[in-house]
């Protein structure tokens, strides 16, 4: 007879197969004998099916949440924490006792865990690809860090934000950490890679990509070739996911 499963958690996006959660989740699960719970993917084509889903899965405990949902589903929760309140971001979703869905924000946690050893003196200034969710956690973690930065948007909005185009020799010379928050890269589209000009790259640089699928993206191996310090997202998953972990059963562990 199969164990129940009563205690439910899982990922929630558009397309995520791929999901490293999934693996993680269900391989922590079996070393820490927990029979009883199951993670999931939520695969959902738009986020208007998440309330439908919360009625259908009723023995769900938490969620991580990934693209491109990480601010669409704000309307749908009960509470924030003030973290993800500032950010205006979620990727962590707890099933309160009272049945509340309150949003948390483990990207910045892992982010900064993983990126902070490789920070050096004259990382003053940061370039952030991209303008999602998980590009707002980046950029809360680098202003913690005392790091400034300017989003780099192929449709840019404002004053904090430029295009591929704008990305000047001076702007490359100044702007020491690089990280990529775009899709672009990921398996199976490798040969993809963010528009921005490598050549002007140094070992002054550090190179970080949210993708961990493949290990070395392009964006890192053209900054590698430009003599680059170079780090993938695979740690910061890791660590985000400790975090939700730690988050859903109320402790740190």
């Amino acid at each position: 007879m199969e164990e129940k499963k009563n205690k439910v958690f899982g990922l929630l996006g558009r397309n995520i197969s791929y999901s490293f959660s999934r693996g993680y989740f269900s391989k922590k699960f079996e070393k820490l004998g927990l029979q009883e719970h199951l993670y999931t993917n939520f695969d959902l084509q738009k986020i208007t099916d998440f309330p439908k889903l919360i009625e259908q899965e009723l023995f769900l405990k938490g969620m991580n949440v990934t693209i491109p949902y990480k601010e669409e589903v704000l309307p749908y929760l009960d509470e924030l924490d003030q973290t993800a309140k500032e950010i205006g971001a979620v990727n962590t979703i707890k099933f309160t006792k009272q049945g509340r869905l309150k949003g948390y924000n483990t990207d910045v946690v892992g982010f900064e865990k993983s990126i902070a050893p490789y920070f050096k003196k004259h990382h003053r200034h940061a370039l952030i690809l991209g303008t999602g969710g998980a590009s707002k956690a980046v950029a809360y973690a680098l202003k913690k860090n005392k790091i400034a930065y300017q989003f780099v948007s192929r449709t840019p909005k404002g004053s904090g934000e430029i295009s591929y185009q704008e990305l000047s020799e001076e702007i490359m010379n100044k702007a020491h950490v690089i990280v990529n928050c775009t899709p672009l890269g990921t398996s199976p589209n490798v040969h993809l890679y963010p528009d921005i000009p490598y050549h002007f790259l140094s070992e002054r640089h550090l190179l970080f990509d949210l993708i961990y699928n493949p290990e070395v993206t392009n964006f890192l191996t053209k900054g590698r070739e430009n003599g680059a310090v170079i780090k993938n997202g695979h740690e910061m998953l890791a660590l985000q996911a400790e975090e939700s972990w730690s988050i859903w059963n109320e402790s740190k562990l």
